[in-house]
């Protein structure tokens, strides 16, 4: 009797901790998918890498809690706040622009993404063309101009460290001065929240605008 007794209480606690568990896991699993949901809805840009790092999952996990909450890929991610941003852009067309624009103030600030692949680098060193990251900058710095006419009239650049194929450019502009000719744009491209790029950027734009309040007439 005391043998059944006992193994009839090993058979219990395994069931009971299972039982446990799963529900756990499943809690776990479901403020782990609203957590994610709260996270891309203030970030909509971090990649699933970063996603699996911040809730200590594997990155394969990350993607199947973005499949059931329908939440697209970064790429598509980026594609959706890019067209809703690009609608305000008066100074360049959409092919036109360099790197996809995710944020867009005119004639105060914006932001743009440059994915570096391996048409954007040197083929022997898979280190990125100046050229690239400068058309990144100079493109920002037209398209937050709130104007149709809008030409670069000085760069003055600087490139603080070499960029790698597979990272990705986020740069910064930032308006700093405006009179009714020109512009002053200051631009600032990070990889990975380090300094890659910086430039300031004088523009020229036509002067069928009429100043805000506490600009020069």
């Amino acid at each position: 009797m005391k043998s059944s007794i006992s193994n009839y209480i090993l058979l219990l606690v395994p069931s009971h901790i299972n039982k446990w568990k799963v529900h756990a896991l499943k809690r776990k699993k479901k403020e782990r998918q609203e957590l994610l949901k709260q996270t891309l809805e203030a970030n909509p840009f971090m990649t699933d890498e970063a996603l699996a790092d911040q809730f200590a999952v594997s990155i394969q996990t990350i993607r199947l809690d973005r499949m059931e909450l329908a939440i697209p890929e970064l790429r598509e991610r980026i594609k959706d706040v890019a067209k809703q941003q690009l609608d305000d852009v008066k100074a360049l067309s959409p092919e036109e622009v360099i790197g996809e624009i995710v944020d867009l103030q005119l004639d105060e600030r914006a932001i743009s993404i440059l994915d570096v692949k391996n048409e954007h680098v040197f083929s022997r060193s898979g280190i990125a063309r100046g050229h690239h990251l400068f058309a990144q900058a100079n493109s920002l710095a037209v398209a937050i101009i709130d104007d149709q006419l809008a030409l670069t009239a000085k760069a003055t650049i600087r490139f603080t460290r070499q960029v790698q194929a597979g990272e990705r450019v986020i740069a910064k502009a930032q308006v700093v001065d405006i009179d009714l000719a020109l512009t002053k744009v200051n631009v600032l491209s990070y990889v990975d929240h380090e300094l890659v790029f910086s430039g300031e950027f004088v523009m020229y734009r036509s002067n069928d605008r009429e100043p805000k309040r506490g600009e020069q007439k």
